[in-house]
């Protein structure tokens, strides 16, 4: 975050208190200047499908509005003392102060003011996420780390078998958050896993928390973001970890992972083969049933995939359409600016895992005006084109009246409620939503009525 760009497809680390907020009867405390919280709020709640304030965003943030005499004199006073007013009037489980870059530059300690609350036996976490420190999803690791450092703390694990925590999506920056956990927590709780989710409403919000330490293992489902973590739960209660590099989408995907899942763990093989049994079943009796719509419809379907996402779901979804669908990938723009050389390079060896075209055509790029210009450029006049990705990318597809399927914030002219595009059910949802966008363009509707 060096440097300036058009059209960022994330916000700064202070916008973790969507993180806060994913955790039922959690509440973030922010300490930072007139309109931070407001404005995080709207681009990753307004942005992303519009999925309101829940149980305490939007207005009710309780925010210190440091000024010209806290940068002056400093501000932990007042943190202190909303801190304390916020204890006495929110009805609340966990409470986290998180710092903005007004108090991050004046170098007020949200952690030590934090850590004076617990000593009075106060449920209050301290994050320093100025935003200047990186983007929401450093944000997002920093306070999932402040958590488990600070509340859940140094314990002594009591491993229960067959307890995993699941680390995945970033809330709310993955405009299908809510659903895509539903529907992970759904396969694995199938297999015969105790599941904690951690966030949102299949979570139980803070005796999950408090359980973090006694999993049997931990299940990471992205490339990197979260691997920090389960690094942190690996040194501080030595509980191993299984990696999955990309969000399963799809009958092929979510099957190996949960093979793979299944070895790694020692799991009861013929319990987990016939859920996979059943659920692909499932699956392709939903995707055979497509069959005459194809051949119907053929010159009409789109072929050309172009993704714009994080790279959690670009590989996930990226493999699905091209491996399963059919799809020629011709250019898949991860825009979640991972944080390393090291970390891209890893992110290739996975797509090249999953096929290399997919890998040839990956481009690293957060900056939403050189997307375009280069989706611009690829697309040329075809007509054949379908784009995944954001409300900002019909910008580019009205030009020849090519399809875009929402997939990545911001997206604003959509109201998402628990739609997901993970697992098996993901799958089948992101299939209709493709093919029913042909309807879009204008004409076949009307041909269709005249046969």
């Amino acid at each position: 975050m060096s440097k300036l760009i058009e059209q960022p497809r994330f916000s700064c680390a202070l916008a973790a208190q969507t993180t806060v907020l994913a955790i039922p009867r959690a509440l973030p405390i922010i300490h930072a200047g007139p309109g931070c919280a407001s404005k995080t709020f709207r681009v990753l709640s307004e942005g992303c499908g519009n999925q309101g304030e829940g149980y305490g965003g939007g207005g009710q943030i309780s925010s210190t509005n440091t000024g010209q005499k806290e940068v002056v004199f400093g501000g932990e006073d007042k943190l202190r003392v909303l801190t304390e007013n916020a204890l006495k009037v929110l009805d609340g489980d966990l409470f986290v102060l998180m710092s903005g870059c007004t108090s991050g530059i004046i170098g007020d300690d949200v952690v030590s003011v934090a850590g004076k609350f617990r000593e009075k036996g106060h449920p209050v976490v301290g994050a320093e996420t100025s935003g200047f420190t990186g983007n929401n999803y450093h944000g997002h690791e920093l306070v999932v780390n402040s958590i488990i450092n600070q509340f859940v703390g140094d314990v002594t694990p009591k491993v229960q078998k067959g307890l995993v925590n699941v680390f995945s999506v970033v809330p709310n920056q993955d405009p299908f958050w809510r659903g895509d956990l539903e529907e992970i927590k759904r396969i694995l709780t199938e297999i015969g896993l105790d599941v904690n989710i951690l966030f949102g409403s299949e979570s139980r919000g803070i005796f999950e928390w408090k359980n973090i330490p006694n999993a049997e293992f931990n299940i990471l489902l992205s490339p990197w973001c979260g691997l920090k973590t389960v690094e942190l739960l690996k040194k501080k209660y030595g509980t191993p970890y299984f990696q999955f590099p990309y969000l399963p989408v799809g009958g092929k995907a979510t099957s190996l992972f949960l093979k793979k899942l299944a070895s790694f763990a020692n799991l009861n093989l013929e319990k987990v083969n016939t859920v996979i049994k059943k659920e692909e079943e499932r699956f392709y009796q939903y995707i055979v049933g497509l069959a005459d719509f194809m051949s119907d419809y053929r010159s009409n379907l789109p072929n050309e995939l172009y993704v714009v996402a994080d790279s959690e779901y670009a590989l996930g979804v990226s493999n699905y359409l091209v491996n399963e669908l059919g799809l020629q990938p011709k250019g898949i723009f991860i825009d979640d600016d991972p944080p390393s050389e090291e970390i891209k390079n890893k992110i290739l060896e996975h797509a090249e895992n999953l096929a290399p075209e997919i890998k040839n055509v990956i481009h690293f790029e957060a900056d939403g005006g050189k997307i375009h210009q280069k989706l611009n450029e690829l697309i040329g006049n075809s007509k054949k084109a379908i784009i995944f990705g954001s409300s900002w990318e019909k910008l580019v597809t009205e030009k020849n009246n090519n399809m875009l399927i929402h997939l990545s914030m911001p997206i604003i002219n959509d109201v998402i409620l628990n739609k997901s595009f993970a697992g098996y059910s993901g799958g089948l949802k992101i299939t209709e939503e493709m093919y029913s966008s042909i309807f879009h363009r204008g004409n076949i509707s009307k041909n269709v009525q005249t046969l």
